[in-house]
């Protein structure tokens, strides 16, 4: 009963929520390493830590990126929560779904489109790159770009990626990062090196933002 009204009514809430709480604050963006990749009109593969994930369908929603989520019961929460804010899900995950999720996600941006991925999701471990992302890559040609929001006050969730909530009124910086290309071949050595190239991305990104939001 109580998961039926979640799904009911949380996604809705949640979506209200999220809009009023960044009525609230001071976002500042800084998109200057990725406004170049833009005006070429290439599809893109954007990706941020799950923790940081509450606002930014609301706050990158015009990029229209079609979003990969589970297809647990969170992942269906997560799937109605995006779609109040105009986004369209792609559903499936390392553990269900995911190599059938892949080729629909590499068609999307054959035709065109965005996607956005969390590496890390949807059980971590925190801030882990998984494979799947570099293979998404490879696959499709596109470039991955990292993403962070940090916040100068924030609560962080007792859950298994920190979930981070900016407190009201903070200062809160949304950052993209520079675009990151993978070569088609790659043997096990060289995909791995890629797969940490777009975790020590995320990590300095992340850090980045904590610091100039909190400065």
């Amino acid at each position: 009963m109580k998961r039926r009204l979640a799904l009911a009514f949380g996604p809705s809430l949640g979506a209200v929520a999220v809009r009023f709480l960044a009525l609230t604050l001071r976002v500042r963006h800084e998109e200057e390493a990725v406004r170049p990749h833009w005006r070429s009109g290439t599809p893109t593969i954007y990706t941020a830590w799950h923790g940081q994930i509450l606002l930014m369908p609301h706050l990158c929603g015009w990029l229209k990126a079609r979003v990969l989520a589970s297809r647990s019961e969170d992942g269906e929460l997560v799937a109605r929560f995006i779609a109040r804010f105009g986004l369209e899900v792609v559903r499936g995950s390392s553990s269900r779904g995911g190599a059938e999720a892949l080729r629909a996600l590499a068609r999307l941006l054959a035709e065109g489109t965005g996607v956005f991925v969390v590496p890390d999701g949807p059980r971590g471990p925190k801030e882990v790159v998984k494979p799947g992302i570099v293979m998404l890559a490879r696959l499709s040609g596109a470039p991955i770009v990292p993403m962070a929001l940090g916040a100068s006050r924030e609560w962080r969730l007792r859950s298994w990626d920190e979930f981070r909530i900016p407190k009201p009124f903070a200062r809160c910086v949304m950052r993209f990062g520079e675009p990151i290309r993978i070569p088609r071949k790659l043997d096990r050595t060289r995909e791995e090196a890629a797969r940490k190239e777009v975790e020590n991305a995320l990590h300095a990104l992340t850090c980045q933002v904590d610091q100039e939001a909190r400065a």
